[in-house]
């Protein structure tokens, strides 16, 4: 494919992206198994282009008057992030070979534009809510905050699954395997790699025999933070893709009484290879919308681990397309839902057990005030201070994110119940 090509195939993929909800590395994989006239080359430079633009994309709007189709944010990306002149742009838009069309009037003008007159919040490649609550949170260092947060090249972390294997053993076995994994600062079962490009996990050995687990460090931390044990009775109340039902598993030692729920079956059935790989056995319990179907373990857990649904923005360094997804009604929509599950979740807890809320969000009217909610409604649930492996002492409510912590963004807080 020719330069020019490559432009529109990456333009066409943006547009692909923001017509859908798909995440963006199952739109851009699905291209490249519907043009494999497309060489492993041609597919790195698009995927490139693709994810540049994708972090950049308020930016890039603004550049461009407003615009968020694929061709003007490429435009954009051209003058803006690569550098090129007015003439080098317009030699890869001649319409030739597959390329893109020549430029118009309109859009010549935009690449004018000089990033100095940018408002802070399209400087930050975030949106102005976003970023008004990370100002709100971090103060001076939101632009830090939010540079981490949008970062390119994410790392591969690893959860070593301690019932079949030690983290020096996986180590030496990734070692072997031509990679370079390095201990983690917080996560004692912890191993991350950085090499590019990033390996393929699932067909590694270590990985189909159960030893280690795809699993960011934060995911790791609020997991151990939760203090599950063995012989507990713990509920993973919304339990999604089972990841950290596993490492709870993990904390449990295999002694004890482990429950998967969610709302949704097919998470649930996605769960049980996951299980059998890692040798662990788990309940699974179905939740209706409302919460109903666990009435059962009413009074009965020792802990309930509430992963609550959120927006994700912890995560944007890895799903940048999901930065420009995110609404104020959505969040507010969020907000109310996660207020009643932890009610819901509550009526689990027996006296003397634990409630654990953890958030991937960074946003505060997904942690602070859900939680300030909760508290207002239900007295009888005392908050439990616990100490990260970071802090010189007990933290009521814990926040990790890329920038403080090098994780993704989490919110962890523990409750206990009491009369």
């Amino acid at each position: 494919m020719t330069p020019a090509a490559r432009l529109a195939a990456a333009a066409s993929i943006l547009d692909s992206i923001a017509q859908g909800r798909q995440p963006a590395e199952v739109v851009v994989k699905a291209w490249g198994q519907q043009n494999r006239y497309a060489g492993s080359k041609d597919r790195k430079a698009i995927a490139d282009r693709v994810y540049k633009v994708l972090r950049a994309r308020g930016r890039l709007s603004w550049i461009m008057g407003g615009r968020e189709d694929g061709r003007a944010l490429v435009i954009g990306s051209l003058a803006t992030l690569d550098g090129l002149s007015l003439e080098e742009i317009e030699a890869l838009h001649t319409g030739e070979g597959y390329g893109p069309g020549p430029l118009s009037k309109h859009e010549r003008g935009r690449l004018a534009i000089k990033d100095s007159e940018l408002p802070g919040w399209v400087e930050a490649g975030l949106p102005e809510f976003v970023v008004e609550d990370l100002k709100a949170t971090f103060g001076e260092g939101w632009a830090a905050e939010a540079h981490a947060l949008m970062a390119p090249r994410a790392p591969i972390d690893l959860r070593i699954n301690g019932a079949v294997a030690t983290v020096e053993d996986v180590e030496a076995e990734l070692r072997a395997a031509g990679l370079s994994p390095e201990p983690m600062p917080w996560s004692p079962w912890g191993l991350r790699l950085t090499s590019e490009p990033p390996p393929n996990i699932q067909a590694l050995e270590g990985f189909k025999a159960g030893r280690f687990e795809v699993q960011d460090e934060g995911s790791q931390v609020v997991t151990w933070l939760a203090d599950a044990r063995p012989e507990m009775t713990v509920v993973d109340y919304c339990a999604g893709g089972g990841g950290k039902t596993l490492a709870l598993a993990q904390a449990m030692q295999g002694k004890g009484r482990l429950v998967a729920c969610d709302v949704v079956q097919k998470r649930l059935d996605n769960i049980q290879p996951r299980l059998a790989r890692a040798g662990v056995e788990a309940e699974l319990g179905l939740l209706g919308q409302n919460g109903g179907g666990a009435e059962a373990l009413n009074g009965e857990a020792d802990l309930v681990f509430v992963d609550a649904p959120c927006s994700g923005s912890g995560t944007l360094r890895r799903h940048p397309e999901e930065a420009w997804r995110l609404k104020p009604d959505e969040v507010e929509r969020l907000h109310a839902l996660q207020v009643r599950i932890m009610g819901q979740a509550a009526k689990l807890v027996k006296m003397g057990g634990r409630l654990v809320y953890v958030t991937c969000s960074l946003l505060s009217r997904e942690n602070e005030a859900s939680l300030d909610a909760f508290e207002a409604a239900n007295p009888g649930f005392r908050p439990v201070p616990v100490t990260p492996p970071w802090a010189e002492g007990p933290q009521a409510r814990v926040r990790l994110s890329p920038g403080s912590t090098g994780t993704d963004g989490f919110f962890f807080a523990a409750y206990e119940r009491g009369e």
